[in-house]
């Protein structure tokens, strides 16, 4: 299934979504830069492919994004900051999502944060009801 984002055109980007929706987390992975930083909503970031690819084969196995929009722009440093607005949806939610990701020059991702764009009690509501949480 190939994901279109108005406003992006960015190969890496469009891969990102696709693969993370297809279950093939190796390949979202494989887009990120060795050293690459995933910042999950409200969980510390995860660096490096292999760490990610666990992380999302752990995480991400119920969730399918779902971008709407998107804008790019270009900064003085060759590195390319894209944003990306939409849902993610569960099994038993959908919530807005923004996902800001820096590219390299060689469209490799450097750093992708997943922000939730919720309030504090829709957050709550989106902890699945059989996992239990500890500080």
């Amino acid at each position: 299934m190939n994901i279109t984002i108005e406003g992006i055109t960015e190969p890496t980007i469009l891969r990102y979504f696709t693969t993370l929706n297809a279950g093939d987390f190796t390949n979202t992975a494989a887009l990120f830069t060795e050293d690459g930083l995933m910042y999950p909503p409200l969980e510390s970031a995860v660096m490096g492919r292999n760490a990610i690819a666990s992380y999302l084969h752990q995480e991400a196995q119920d969730i399918k994004a779902e971008p709407h929009q998107g804008i790019i722009e270009n900064s003085a440093d060759q590195k390319i900051q894209i944003q990306v607005t939409g849902k993610a949806h569960t099994s038993w939610c959908s919530v807005n999502v923004l996902w800001l990701f820096i590219l390299n020059p060689q469209q490799e991702i450097l750093e992708a944060k997943i922000k939730l764009l919720a309030s504090p009690q829709d957050l709550l509501s989106l902890r699945p009801p059989n996992k239990e949480y500890t500080k």
